[in-house]
């Protein structure tokens, strides 16, 4: 199914206004697969990006706004509420944030391990260094609410 067509479910389902917009549909980091069950699940309750890497045209995320989650495939998972957007040096994330984030045994150590490999290819990418002393990220708290279990 298309992200426009399960969005519109979710909102049928939801009971909300059909003028209620999607702020995005995205995949999660390197195994999409993984990450958006662990979204539909409730364990992945939180996500980092690199503040640094925003497009000047590429808006930050809302609190309540609705974002679809997507598979490997681009396949919609499900839909999530942002509760809470913080923008903070990557050294100020902590170990509560790396516990929502859901993934691994949940430590701060697995969290900082996997996000420095993660950020420093990211970054790359962009053609950027990444320095965590200096790194600003975009950190979110969200819960599902579609579908609805």
């Amino acid at each position: 199914m298309d992200v426009q067509s399960f969005f519109e479910q979710a909102k049928t389902t939801l009971k909300l206004t059909q003028s209620t917009p999607l702020q995005s549909a995205y995949q999660f980091g390197s195994d999409p697969d993984k990450l958006a069950q662990l979204v539909l699940t409730g364990t992945k309750t939180a996500t980092t990006s690199a503040y640094d890497l925003y497009e000047t045209d590429e808006p930050l995320p809302k609190v309540g706004a609705y974002d679809v989650i997507l598979d490997a495939h681009n396949q919609p998972v499900c839909v999530t509420r942002t509760d809470q957007v913080m923008i903070t040096p990557y050294l100020d994330i902590d170990a509560t944030h790396a516990y929502l984030e859901g993934e691994g045994d949940r430590t701060y150590a697995y969290w900082r391990r996997v996000h420095d490999a993660f950020f420093k290819q990211e970054y790359q990418s962009e053609h950027q260094r990444f320095d965590p002393h200096t790194a600003q990220m975009v950190l979110e708290r969200f819960h599902v609410v579609y579908p609805v279990h």
